[in-house]
């Protein structure tokens, strides 16, 4: 298997919407048969309360950090790429608010990277969500 261009195909935090098909291409590697993919959209109710829309605010980091566990995915995965995009400011209910994308040889392996690096960029990356709800009030998700 070469994997000479193995590594990190593309990390983003943006404002811009954000595209399943360049996470896919980021991915893409000959020696890979397996591509996996998570796609985390705005629902419309979060803990027995209407959601209306979101705001995602990001510390400067968060690229950085993004980056950080992705490298640390392929170091102790079988995947051969993976890739990584938040986006930032006001989205909408349906809206796309993260993409992740794993590739490797096999399907559980690149189901396992996948899995791997959305619950370790949940769990560590500075990137808040600010919920409008349908009372009216707003809430902080995810503060440290």
């Amino acid at each position: 298997m070469s994997t000479d261009d193995a590594g990190v195909g593309l990390v983003a935090v943006r404002a811009e919407p954000l595209s399943v098909d360049e996470a896919l291409s980021a991915v893409r590697h000959p020696a890979c048969g397996g591509v996996a993919l998570f796609v985390g959209l705005v629902r419309d109710h979060d803990h027995g309360d209407v959601v209306t829309g979101l705001d995602y605010a990001a510390h400067p980091t968060a690229e950085a950090t993004m980056r950080e566990v992705c490298d640390e995915v392929l170091a102790s995965s079988d995947a051969v790429r993976v890739a990584a995009v938040h986006r930032t400011g006001t989205l909408a209910v349906g809206d796309i608010a993260v993409v992740v994308a794993a590739a490797a040889p096999h399907r559980g392996q690149a189901f396992d990277a996948c899995r791997a690096v959305i619950d370790t960029l949940k769990a560590r990356t500075p990137i808040w969500k600010h919920q409008q709800l349908g009372d009216g009030s707003a809430e902080w998700v995810g503060m440290p």
